[in-house]
């Protein structure tokens, strides 16, 4: 069986470092290369880094090369930008979107992409409507496979301390208990889940495009890692 060959944007954030992780302990996977702004700190034989302006988009296709499977992690926030949605929306949109387009040249068959619960172009809010614009773009460019993750608020340890999202994250779990029926896309999720989901998604080979909230995410990992 060939390995596959996977490429990582947004591999600094919280989902994208576990995600990388995983994919360098996977035999399925040969090579793991990702995209980043400076340089990146993890060595292993199957990882390569390079570092690229995503604002020059020379540079941003030709650092993203070929590969099997591309993996979109990248996502700001409105504390990091100071609130400028024009710069969330270079972040978030034109990464994701460019990357897409780059790809579907560079002869990539799978996009798996880090969306949010909720996304919608019509969406009254300007997070989820910018989501649901990003889901829509890339789905116009027609992948073989367009997988789409949407979890609501991750768990995790993040390298900056954010005290919002720690009371958040406790009111979460304590009110887990809450999210039944239709509410359980809602439900908390753990980085480290919808990592793993993406990464045995893509090694399934699925065509069509799909999207995974809280139950199918949870399904897609072993028991004894959920």
């Amino acid at each position: 069986m060939n390995k596959m060959n996977a490429v990582v944007i947004g591999a600094t954030g919280l989902i994208g470092q576990s995600l990388v992780i995983k994919l360098l302990e996977d035999d399925a996977y040969g090579s793991v290369k990702i995209l980043v702004r400076r340089s990146y700190d993890i060595v292993h034989p199957k990882l390569s880094a390079c570092v690229v302006d995503f604002s020059d988009l020379n540079s941003f296709q030709h650092g993203l090369g070929s590969g099997d499977a591309l993996f979109c992690c990248i996502g700001t926030t409105q504390k990091k930008v100071n609130g400028d949605k024009t710069a969330y929306r270079k972040i978030d949109y034109d990464i994701a979107v460019n990357a897409a387009r780059f790809a579907k040249t560079n002869g990539f068959n799978q996009y798996l992409l880090v969306s949010s619960v909720g996304a919608n172009t019509k969406a009254s809010g300007f997070y989820l409507q910018l989501k649901g614009s990003i889901e829509h773009a890339i789905s116009s460019i027609g992948f073989t496979s367009f997988h789409i993750f949407q979890p609501s608020f991750l768990l995790g340890d993040r390298k900056e301390f954010r005290i919002g999202e720690l009371i958040m994250k406790l009111a979460m779990k304590g009110l887990s208990f809450l999210f039944t029926g239709s509410l359980r896309k809602y439900k908390a999720i753990e980085a480290s889940v919808v990592a793993e989901s993406m990464m045995n998604i893509a090694k399934k080979g699925i065509t069509g495009e799909h999207i995974y909230l809280y139950d199918s995410m949870m399904e897609s990992i072993p028991i004894e890692n959920s």
